[in-house]
């Protein structure tokens, strides 16, 4: 019997797959649990359906994060600090304190987890790269100043 996956089952497959499974195991377990639906042209059409849907949105979001990536080539974001004698910050700067300087500095929200860096802890220029998704990076250029 044929099935169109609802949710990931394991050993089965991933959500919208067709799948082929034994008559027993969709109609006692598949179907009850609605982690399957039986695959009739009408289900076959909408799951076609969902996919270029689904499609359309990647590539949505593949165009965001391009064009993220090309206002952040000329992006330069300053961060003040506090500092003790010889240059040596009080704490780092993490990467929740310089998305927080993207935004406020040039109106380009991005999650903390999207910026890869390891917590900066002297003053001067650095390199921090973002990963956008779908293989897409680009590189932000931080500076670290006195306050």
């Amino acid at each position: 019997m044929k099935v169109i996956l609802q949710q990931d089952v394991s050993g089965k497959g991933k959500k919208g797959q067709m799948v082929e499974v034994s008559p027993g195991y969709a109609r006692n377990f598949l179907f009850p649990k609605n982690l399957a639906v039986e695959a009739t042209a009408d289900n076959i059409n909408t799951m076609k359906l969902k996919e270029k849907a689904r499609q359309a949105q990647i590539e949505r979001e593949k165009e965001e994060a391009r064009q993220i990536a090309e206002k952040l080539k000329d992006c330069k974001v300053k961060v003040v600090a506090k500092a003790g004698a010889g240059g040596k910050l009080f704490g780092s700067v993490t990467t929740k304190e310089i998305a927080e300087a993207l935004a406020a500095q040039h109106g380009i929200s991005l999650e903390k987890n999207k910026l890869v860096s390891d917590p900066i802890k002297s003053f001067g220029f650095f390199d921090v790269k973002c990963k956008l998704g779908y293989d897409i990076t680009a590189v932000l250029k931080v500076e670290v100043g006195e306050a």
